[in-house]
């Protein structure tokens, strides 16, 4: 499998602890670009840079605000991030905001970190050893095993050993999948004179290649990537965990808004309602209520959304399940992160774990902490008949296109059917149906060759594909067999009853005895009973008449006999008009024009201008 290292660092902290400092002091580069942010001396937007570390490469830096106010800002910046850098000042230690972007960091699942102490030169040593622990024991939960290093950018102390640290930490950062589906939310989006159109943002997986075409998800816009640019350089391909922009042709600014999500396969699509695991933090206390909404930030993306849950635990803020039950569509993927906060006041109060991004209405809720092989087996189950996509696999488990795929090849439960997958329980149900509607049909339909082909599917509750593979099997083992448009058990002949047989022989006299002007299917019904209609059809299998008309059959002697008559009246080759064919055959209107034109379908007769001719043998 094709994986490749890109590291994204994002930092972290309390307003004024020195973060874009610090980012300057390593990078060379200054992330406050507004001038509303160097007026106020404050991160208002994301800030980007690029951070080279010798044994690494080049690293993308988010530079995120820390001030309250802009915390939604800082979920955007660190959603996607694999390495943090918190950031403390010496002289004034941990605050509120670092506790509660460290609370995100956790719920975002961001485990790998670095703690630098900034403006250690203000202080003396006895206090930032004081500092120090303090820092140990708050990121003691969401980064166990983080460096802490003291520093100081206007000396420059401490800025080697935080780069020593920065190069340990992102060496142990897994390598992304580059063989993924491509997505990248975006978190900006501009106009550039002679560019047009430019959107940055990290990409979360896959890659893309200039000249390729993506969608801009949820409003479905199609763009085309006229070019691409990470740190600076143009690339020719923007692959997984890299910051990237891209020059997208075909739209404007305002298709590709924050919060909009980049994506280059057919398998995403929006949604409003997912299956997730959600925990609220340990201080908190929510007390869940049908109507009541909250602020989910997954992504680039604020949504509002409901959260519906079935016996959870007041008295404990353990993972529950839940559905989340979006105000807005939005694009999501099994195992993406996101962050709960209250509307006002503005606080965080939990995440979670998205595990179907496509739940259907009213879906069953499953027990927290199961895996992709288990969540798919689920999966598969609630799908049914009807089973799933294999194209959706990837995005509905959370695993590369390869990886979903050989979840089920690995599984014993499920199998591939065309394009789709399925239970192998469903396949037998299926497979026993097949069996047991044949049989019932025989049964009630004694007279008939099998059971109709389309009446057969039309009780197998499953996707088209599934339905022809199902009886393919049982007809390729012999347990049915087909014939003109009908299944059946093998051997089976059409047998009628003792009172079929009485019926029969009634019938046979009643046709022959009505000659040329045979009574219709609605008079048989009526002398006959509800057995009219199969006994005729039985009837003509066995060529003893003939339907000429829906409504009505000839005995087949009979029929031959009027046949003669015709040609005879036609012989000298000249055409005749239905006029003239009444008189010589002796039929009303009402019988004329039927067997005419049955005679025009079995080819004795051809239509002329004025009436018809013979041709037949």
């Amino acid at each position: 499998m094709d994986r490749r290292r890109r590291v994204i660092l994002g930092t972290a902290g309390h307003i004024d602890h020195g973060k874009t400092t610090l980012v300057r002091a390593l990078t060379g580069v200054d992330t406050d670009r507004l001038p509303e942010e160097k007026r106020r001396g404050i991160t208002i937007e994301l800030g980007f840079a690029p951070l080279v570390l010798e044994g690494v490469g080049t690293i993308g830096v988010v530079d995120v605000p820390g001030h309250e106010a802009f915390v939604r800002t800082m979920v955007a910046g660190a959603t996607g991030i694999d390495l943090a850098l918190v950031v403390v000042a010496a002289d004034e230690g941990v605050m509120p905001q670092t506790r509660e972007h460290l609370e995100i960091l956790r719920l975002l699942g961001v485990t790998r970190g670095v703690v630098a102490l900034t403006k250690a030169d203000l202080v003396d040593d006895e206090w930032l050893a004081l500092i120090e622990e303090d820092v140990r024991a708050a990121t003691r939960a969401a980064l166990p095993d983080a460096a802490i290093v003291a520093t100081s950018a206007q000396t420059g102390a401490g800025l080697p050993e935080l780069r020593a640290a920065l190069l340990e930490a992102a060496q142990s950062v897994p390598a992304r999948m580059h063989d993924d589906l491509f997505r990248l939310p975006i978190d900006r989006a501009f106009t550039i004179k002679g560019t047009g159109t430019v959107v940055t943002g990290t990409v979360w997986s896959g890659s893309i290649a200039r000249d390729e075409s993506v969608r801009v998800l949820p409003g479905g816009r199609v763009a085309r990537v006229r070019g691409i640019q990470g740190h600076g350089a143009q690339r020719d391909q923007a692959e997984a965990g890299a910051r990237t922009a891209l020059a997208l042709g075909g739209v404007d600014v305002a298709d590709v808004p924050r919060g909009s999500t980049l994506v280059g396969d057919s398998e995403w699509r929006p949604t409003t309602l997912a299956r997730a695991e959600v925990a609220f933090l340990p201080e908190v206390e929510i007390e869940l209520r049908p109507r009541t909404r909250f602020r989910i930030h997954i992504g680039t993306t604020e949504v509002g959304a409901r959260i519906v849950a079935r016996d959870r635990d007041d008295s404990t803020n353990a993972p529950f399940a839940a559905r989340l039950v979006f105000d807005e569509p939005v694009v999501l993927r099994a195992g993406d992160r996101f962050v709960i906060r209250t509307s006002a006041p503005l606080d965080t109060i939990g995440g979670g774990v998205i595990t179907d991004p496509y739940a259907p209405r009213r879906a069953r809720l499953w027990p927290p902490g199961l895996s992709a092989a288990e969540r798919l087996e689920r999966l598969a189950l609630e799908a049914g008949g009807n089973g799933l996509e294999v194209r959706d696999l990837a995005v509905r488990i959370g695993l590369p296109p390869r990886d979903a795929e050989a979840a089920v090849r690995a599984s014993d439960l499920m199998a591939v059917i065309g394009t789709r997958v399925v239970m192998r329980t469903i396949i037998e149900e299926l497979e026993r149906t097949v069996l047991d509607a044949t049989r019932a049909y025989h049964e009630t339909h004694p007279l008939e060759p099998g059971i109709p082909s389309h009446a057969l599917r039309g009780r197998l509750r499953a996707a088209p594909e599934i339905v022809d593979a199902v009886i393919a099997g049982q007809l390729n083992a012999g347990i049915v067999q087909s014939s003109a448009g009908y299944i059946h058990l093998p051997g089976w002949t059409p047998t009628p009853t003792g009172a079929q047989e009485h019926s029969l022989k009634r019938l046979r006299e009643r046709l022959s005895a009505a000659g040329a002007e045979p009574p219709s299917t609605d008079e048989l019904a009526a002398e006959f009973g509800g057995d009219a209609g199969p006994l005729l059809r039985f009837l003509e299998r066995t060529g003893e008449v003939v339907q000429v008309e829906p409504s009505r059959y000839f005995a087949a002697s009979q029929l031959q006999a009027l046949v003669e008559r015709l040609r005879s009246s036609m012989a000298n080759g000249s055409e005749r008009t239905p006029g003239e064919l009444r008189d010589a055959l002796g039929l009303s209107r009402k019988f004329l024009i039927p067997f005419l034109e049955y005679s025009d379908r079995v080819g004795y007769t051809r239509r002329g201008s004025t009436g018809r001719v013979w041709q037949g043998a």
